[in-house]
């Protein structure tokens, strides 16, 4: 199966869908994403922006499914577009990759896995925190 994104305002992504990848194949048996948006939006009637993302991406690695298993490929050249996308993640053109929405403005988006780190690192404790951005630091919730 061949999965698409369909993006919405802000490239905030509003629904996934699969496709068989016969029709994304084309004549010389080479996978062609616009196949697969051409037929999409064809199916529906529209002129929506779609962009293909991989099932077995992860924080920009690439899993083989293996007795029901997800484990880290050998193949790497797999990895496509950083995570596989969800509803409400964004698609980050700058990367041309799925991302969750940035938590807060001071934290960095690292661009190999897709997540966002605050600018301090969360103490490694028991405690539960909660980031303020105001403070720019994190603060327990259960001491």
């Amino acid at each position: 199966m061949a999965y698409f994104a369909k993006l919405g305002n802000k490239n905030i992504v509003e629904k996934v869908i699969s496709v068989n990848n016969s029709v994304i194949t084309d004549s010389n048996g080479i996978e062609q994403e616009q196949l697969g948006i051409d037929f999409i939006n064809n199916l529906y009637g529209t002129n929506d922006i779609w962009k293909k993302t991989s099932y077995n991406t992860r924080l920009g690695k690439y899993y083989d499914m293996i007795n029901n298993k997800h484990v880290l490929s050998q193949n790497q050249s797999k990895a496509f577009r950083i995570n596989f996308a969800g509803l409400g993640m964004v698609y980050n053109s700058t990367i041309d990759g799925f991302t969750e929405p940035q938590p807060f403005p001071s934290w960095t988006l690292n661009v190999d896995t897709g997540d966002y780190s605050a600018p301090i690192p969360r103490p490694e404790d028991d405690n539960i925190y909660q980031w303020n951005e105001t403070s720019q630091i994190w603060i327990a919730i259960n001491s």
